[in-house]
This record gives C-alpha cells, structure tokens and sequence, in this order.
C-alpha cells in the first residue's frame, strides 16, 4: 500500500488506460531517495498486469558495462529480433554481445529498440519500467530516452525511476514528476500501520528526522533499539548533523548490517560489490571467505536481500550503498578480487571478460600494468559496442594503473576524447585539466586541442574555441598533423562571426593548394577567384574534417548541388563508420542544401535528425543551428508559431555563447516569416539585425537579398545600396549563375528604372542555366511580374505571376504562394486555391505530412520509420489520421494525388 501518493497513482492509472486505447507515453519519477520511486514504480508493474511488463534496474558497480541495461529490459522479447528490419537486428545483436560485431549506427539501435517495443505491445498495452536511472549505462539510457522520445502510437508506457542528487541519469525532452515528502495525514497513517509501537518522544524524533521521506519512516525506527522506541534512551542514535533523510536512511541499514554475523556481512559485501544478481556467482565468490548459502539466511530474515533459486538482489538500492560503504577498504579490495577470480575462466564471447577486469582494477591498488593492459581493452570493446562512456572510464582508470607518463597522458587524452563522444563534456573538462600535454606527440597534440575546443564550445564559445586551436597549431609544425587543427579552427572562427578573429586564421593557412578553400572562406572576397582552381586541384585524400570544410565552403559560395554531394557523402560515411560526433555537422550541411535546393521535406528530415542527434549527446552548440534551420523551414511554410519559438530557443542560447553565425540564421527566419507575410518592415529589422552579427561578406551573403527586399518594401531603398554592392561581390567571387542571378535581381529592385527589366531578365536566364533553385527563381518571376503589373503590363505580368505560384505551391511555401496568389488576382486572374496537392497536404500536421510523402514514393511502412525514427505502429497511425483529411481511402492513392508536386 502507498500513503499519500493517490495523485500519482491516478497520473499512472490514466496513462496506462490510454496505452489500452493504443496512446503512447513516458514519464521521469524523480526524487531524493526513498521517497517511494520503486514503490510508485511497482504500483505501475501491478495495474499493467502479468506479462506485460518489462524492467531494468541501473546497478552503481555495473554502470560502466555497456548495453547492460538494455539487455536486461529486452531479455524477455530477445526472440523478436529476427523479426526486425536487419540493420536494427544486427544493432541490437552486436550491442548485446550476440555477433561479435560494432554497432554501426546508433540510430539504427534507437529504432530498434522502438520497433520491439512495438511488437511486444501489439497484444496489448506494455509498460517498461527503468529504476535506478541514475546507474544505468549511459549507452542503455541514451537507446531507451531515444525511443521513450518518440513514442507515439504504439500502447507502450515507459517510467524512468531517477535518484535526484546523484550523478548520471540525465533524461531529457520528456515529462517529469518529482515526488515530494508525504504530508502529515500520510505520515500518521504510515506509522500507525507499519510501524511497532514508540512511545511519542521517539515517533516525533522520527518524524522531525524522516522529514516526510516514506522510507526513512520505516527503516529509522528498525535502527532503534527497544529501550530506545520506548524512549527510555535518546532515540535518535544517528548523527545530528547529518544533512539529508537519504543519508540517515543509510546509517540505519549500516547499524541493521552491523548487526549481522560476521559471514553473513561477507556475502553481503560481495553480492553488492558486484551485484549483477546471479547468485551462483556470489556463491562462488563467498566461498574464499567461507561463507556458504545458509550465511544468507540472517540478510534475508532482515529483509534485506531477496532470494530466488538464482538471484540474489538488495531491497533497496540504499541497503547495497551502506554494505558496501560500512565495509573496509581492505574487505572491498577483497570482495572485487574474489569476483574477479570467480569470473576468470567463464565461457561466452566477452560475457564476462569486462566483468572481470573491472573487479581486477577495483581490487588493484597502485601501478599494475598488466591490469591496465586488460583495462584498454576494456575499453576498446566498449567503444566497439558504441558505450563511449564506458570506454571513456576504462581509459581513466587504465590511465591511473600506469606507471608511465607518457601513457598516461596517451590514456586520459583517450578518456577525454571518448567522453566528449558521449556529450559527457563536465567530464571531458576535468580529464583534459589533468593531461599533460607536454607529454603528448603531435598527433596526440593536435587530438587533445580539438577536444578542449569541443569543450569550449559546449561550455564557452567559438571564439573561445577558435583561439584554443590557434595555440594549438603555432606549436606545430607538421603540415599532416596541423590541416585539422587549422580546419577546424576556420569554421569555430566562423561560428563566432568574428571578422578579425578569421583574420587571424586566415595568417596562419599555409600557402597551398590544401588551404585554398579554407584561404577563401577566411579572406577577403577579391581574392577568392584566384583561390578557386588552387582549392580544386588541392582537394586530394582530405580528412573528414576537410571535407565537411569543403561542402561548407561550395554552400557559402552559392555551388549548392555540390554541396549537397559532398553533404550525402559526408552522412553517409559517417553512418557506415559510425562517426557520431560527426554526424550530427553533415546532418545540418545536408538539411542546409536541401534547403537551398529547395528540397524542404528532405531538408526537414535530415534537420530533424541532426537535431535528435545533437540532443541526444548534447551538443548544444550544433543544436543552436539546427533550430535555426528548421526555423527558416517552418518560416518559408508560414509556420509563425513553430518558426518563433525555434528561433527564440535559437537565439537564446546563441547570445549566450557567442554563436553569432547561427544567431543571423535565426534572425533571418524571423525576416523571411515576415517578408512572406508582406511586413516589410518588422523584415528589415530582423534581417539588419542578421547582418550586424557577421564580420565576414562571405557569411552574410545568404541573407543579403532579403535584405534588399525587405528594404526596398519598406521604402527604406537608401538602406540597401551597401547590401547590393557587397552581394555583388560576394556573386563575382563565386562565379555561379546561381549567385550571379541574386545579384541581377537585387540590382533590378534598386537600380535605375531603365535597367530594371534587363537585369530582371538576366537574372532569370541565369536561374535558368544553373537549375538548382526553384524558390529563388520563384521570387524573381513574383517581383518582376510585380513590377510588370505596376508597369501595367498586366499580360506579361500574369505568365509570370502564374508560375511564381505554381513553384511556391509545389514547394509548400505558403506565405509566397499567397503572396503571388494575390498579385495574379490583381492582375486579373482569378487562380482556384485548392488546386494544387499542397493545398490538401496543409491539412496535415508536419509529421504526418512526412509520412504521407514517403508513402506516396512506394516506402512500406517499416522502410518509412526507419527514415523518420519512428515505429511502425505509429507511422500507420499517421496514415490513418491523414487518410480522411486527404479524402482517400487507401495509401494506393497518395501517388496519383501528389503526382502534381515537383
């Protein structure tokens, strides 16, 4: 029974009847221990019923064993694997250990995960309950919060049970309950009915010290002897300063383990130093201190452990911290040992041989080299299964049981790298304060430097960032080991929008071939075309970091179908070389020339990826342009309520940092949302707004002819010459008809009158030689089929007026099309607004839109959650909701009816 929890017992009841109706949810308990998360968690276990349940439980010594959790979870349903898509099941083999293979795509196990929980929920709701957050894996929690992120329609339930105060288990993107101390109805009640009597001086002593903690309620008065609950003693023998309930919960499992016999305390010491539940295992260990199974027997009168045939497990998570902490070092330096022989020899394709030397380097004092050895390849195998967190702490503590310096800096610079892989980036600074960097060869050098940079930008900014890799590359002197050093300074130099900042990047790029682009990107704009055949014929073996620096410099300088080349191949390489830290920078190059391309499905798509894979490793300074893009995305829609609140949480956390270049991309949403709209001036602001955060021409030219458009409309003409003459520019140096078009057009809204229709006229050749820009060739035919109609010329003005709105209803670009819908109607053409396919595709929420043109193009419905990471479940409950506000039937029809789109 549960006292005072009926408000989040009803919270459960209610979530779980709509996992009946087919609704998915998860939420975070959360609260300081022994406020009745396992409890509350039970309750849940209980309402879901038999065989509908699966659970995991983190375990504080296990926490550093990848997938451990996860397998835990799934055990039940591993049958189901063969049933999955076969890169999800080969994921999920290779996490589990099954196939001796790396998992290649992270992404591929966090929809893996999804799917089986939507198979094993097909008979019905299913809950997942995942206590102990806090110590689970970080590479089982990160799967598990990507699929409780993306639940939707498949009936399952999942509830995180996370310890406040404890490191670990940060969740983020879902719903939280925090459980507070019972009120003093409950508290009465709970110890009238669970407690033996205490005379009234103990009872309030009790209730002063448990502060509402449930479970300090029960275990404080089991400490208590009975002279004590008569209160013919002082009751409370617990220290008086100690500071929270949690902790004196633990003193009164440490005075109740006390009490036991001396081989009973043993056994106890060995089941928690390990704790991974097979009791023949603690059998084994135990049998070195000789204690047996009957040893147990005291534990378990005392309720403190619970015994099957094969398991062994702690009450509470509290009761195996006191046991292990009450114990000395020397018998916990015993325990791990004892573990690690038991393990020694087990059978199994690396089933126990991590377990072992983790038990060898707890039971390790000093140097041991050998130990060390088996602790990198610890490490090694982790990093394999895609658990960079546990390989990070097999590098750390591999670095401290080696007596080499060198090697030790070589270790905690691989702790320090992998843990950045992991987002864990508070831990990445303390091991990079403890490396030795004098101690590092240049390669090592030049690594270390971009994980500080990392660093900096998750915690500082790109300036910051920028100048790290600048102190970096004046100590080197090798050209092989400086290109990504002086790379990847280009673009955190970039980033931060500091004219004078590239400057100083721009003086260190050695005169070659090889830095041609990276010359270009950081000069000024007269030189570029003298770099441009140079960048060309140095591309040669670039490292990725150098070919991420290439699709960047093709989209700064308008060579967009290059760029979307390089982008794709970039994704794709990270994918099958399972490059994570990396993939989350060729997702937004790619979504960011898609855009351009005005491929906007696609380029929401591979956003909306980089961003799940930015929050999900934390990498909040690529986030900030994510939200930028997707916000330029939902602007071009006429999205203002998603395109506002993108670019608010874009440029929050931009201003705070520094990122000034994903600033201006957010500014620019806001501009574009309202130069669609027709408010030329609230677009001017944004766009000027834009244009002041970047001291580099060639970062402000993809805003540029906004700006001359919002200015012009404005009746602001005079504050547009600069903007015209610096896209001139920016056009001549790029040398593409695409940007040499933007140029005309701007020229034709702020040039002479007699000029206007010339350079209207170039500017659409130009679009038409260099086919890779159908929005912005759309905005040229609107403004001079605008200008036409004001020349009175109103024939000439509907042909262009008509195919403006043909292009910008295909590409869903709702504003403009309204825009250019309106005009033709001014001209005299009255167009029908239901024509067009997008017109029905607006009734569609935008994940359901998703769906329904990946379906049209043939994709089951398997192949479709892949693509979106969702379950299949929920992508047929999408169709199902489209179905009706489509006016089909069947998805047999969505090709005929989008065959129109272009």
């Amino acid at each position: 029974m549960l006292y005072g929890r009926e408000t989040e017992q009803d919270q459960i009841r209610r979530m779980l009847d709509r996992a009946g109706d087919g609704a998915s949810c998860a939420l975070v308990i959360h609260g300081e221990a022994g406020m009745g998360k396992t409890a509350l968690l039970e309750y849940a276990a209980g309402v879901a019923g038999p065989g509908r349940v699966l659970r995991t439980v983190g375990i504080e010594s296990e926490m550093e064993l990848a997938f451990g959790g996860l397998h835990q979870l799934l055990w039940p349903v591993t049958g189901r694997l063969e049933q999955l898509p076969e890169p999800q099941a080969a994921a999920l083999k290779a996490a589990f250990g099954l196939s001796g293979e790396a998992v290649r795509d992270r992404f591929s196990l966090g929809t893996a995960v999804l799917t089986v929980l939507s198979q094993a929920a097909g008979g019905g709701p299913l809950l997942c309950v995942v206590d102990d957050s806090q110590w689970l894996d970080r590479a089982s929690l990160d799967a598990l919060a990507f699929a409780a992120r993306r639940l939707h329609g498949e009936g399952v339930v999942m509830l995180f049970g996370v310890r406040d105060g404890v490191p670990g288990g940060q969740i983020t993107g879902l719903p939280r309950l925090r459980l507070h101390g019972l009120g003093p109805a409950a508290v009465d009640a709970l110890l009238t009915d669970r407690v033996a009597a205490l005379s009234p001086y103990a009872r309030d002593q009790i209730v002063e010290q448990a502060q509402g903690n449930p479970l300090a309620l029960l275990e404080l008065p089991a400490a208590l002897t009975a002279e004590q609950r008569a209160g013919h003693l002082n009751p409370i023998t617990l220290p008086a300063g100690l500071s929270s309930p949690s902790s004196r919960i633990q003193e009164a499992f440490q005075e109740q383990i006390r009490r036991l016999p001396d081989p009973t305390r043993a056994m106890l010491l060995v089941a928690a130093a390990d704790d991974s539940g097979d009791l023949d295992l603690v059998l084994r260990a135990s049998a070195r201190f000789g204690a047996t199974l009957e040893d147990l027997e005291p534990a378990e009168h005392a309720a403190l452990v619970l015994l099957t045939e094969h398991t062994v497990a702690f009450r509470h998570p509290l009761v195996r911290s006191a046991t292990y902490q009450n114990a000395a070092l020397a018998r916990r330096l015993a325990a791990h040992r004892a573990l690690a022989d038991a393990l020694d020899g087990e059978p199994g394709p690396g089933k126990h041989v991590d377990r072992r030397a983790w038990h060898l380097a707890a039971a390790t004092t000093g140097a041991d080299e050998a130990v060390a050895a088996e602790m990198v390849g610890v490490a090694q195998r982790a990093g394999g299964r895609q658990g960079t967190a546990s390989a990070s702490a097999a590098y750390e503590r591999a670095a401290q049981l080696t007596a080499d310096s060198a090697g030790r800096a070589r270790l905690l610079a691989a702790a320090a790298f992998t843990s950045a892989e992991a987002g864990q980036f508070h831990r990445t600074a303390a091991l990079t304060d403890r490396i030795n960097a004098l101690a590092l060869d240049p390669v090592m050098l030049a690594d270390f430097a971009r994980v500080r940079a990392i660093v900096e930008l998750d915690r500082g900014s790109p300036g910051g960032a920028a100048r790290i890799l600048l102190e970096c590359a004046d100590r080197i002197s090798r050209s092989a080991d400086l290109a990504p050093v002086l790379t990847e300074a280009v673009q955190t130099a970039q980033s931060s929008g500091d004219g004078r900042l590239l400057a100083e990047v721009a003086a260190r790029l050695p005169d070659s071939p090889e830095y041609a682009r990276a010359r270009a990107m950081t000069g000024p704009l007269d030189a570029v075309r003298d770099t441009m055949g140079r960048a060309r014929a140095g591309q040669g073996e670039a490292g990725f970091a150098e070919r991420v620096l290439t699709g960047t410099y093709e989209q700064l300088f308008a060579d967009h179908r290059a760029a979307l080349d390089t982008a794709t191949a970039c994704v794709r390489e990270c994918r099958e070389r399972d490059m994570v830290g990396w993939l989350h920078t060729a997702l937004h190059l790619l979504a960011e020339a898609r855009l351009s391309l005005g491929l906007y499905g696609e380029a929401r798509a591979a956003a909306a990826e980089g961003l799940a894979v930015a929050e999900q490793f934390g990498r909040r300074h690529r986030e900030t342009y994510l939200r930028a893009t997707l916000a330029t995305l939902a602007a071009l829609q006429g999205d203002g309520d998603r395109c506002a609140s993108l670019s608010g949480a874009a440029l929050e956390y931009a201003d705070a940092h520094g990122i000034e270049l994903a600033a201006a991309h957010a500014h620019r949403a806001l501009g574009l949302l309202a130069l669609g709209l027709g408010h030329a001036g609230d677009a001017l602001t944004h766009l000027e707004a834009a244009r002041a955060r970047l001291g580099h021409p060639a970062l402000a030219a993809f805003l540029l002819p906004d700006l001359v458009e919002a200015a012009v409309w404005a009746g602001q003409r005079e504050r547009a010459a600069e903007p015209v003459e610096l896209l001139a520019r920016w056009a001549q140096a790029a040398d593409r008809p695409a940007a040499l078009a933007l140029s005309h057009r701007c020229r034709a809204l702020t040039g002479p009158e007699g000029e206007t229709e010339q350079h209207f006229t170039a500017a659409l050749h130009l679009h038409d030689a260099e086919t890779t820009q159908p929005f912005e060739r759309a905005r040229t035919e609107l403004l001079y089929g605008e200008w036409l109609r004001r020349e009175r010329r109103r024939t000439d003005a509907r042909s262009r007026l008509r195919t403006a709105l043909e292009t910008f209803e295909a590409l869903d670009a709702q504003p403009w099309a309204t825009r250019a819908r309106t005009e033709l109607q001014a001209s005299g053409e009255a167009p029908d607004p239901d024509s067009r396919p997008n017109a029905l595709l607006g009734r569609l929420s935008p994940q359901e839109r998703e769906v329904v043109r990946l379906a049209a193009t043939g994709a089951t419905n398997r192949e479709i959650a892949t693509r979106l990471f969702l379950s299949p479940r929920t992508v047929g409950h999408h169709l199902y909701r489209a179905f009706p506000k489509l006016g089909i039937r069947t998805r047999t029809e969505l090709a005929p009816l989008l065959g129109q789109e272009g």
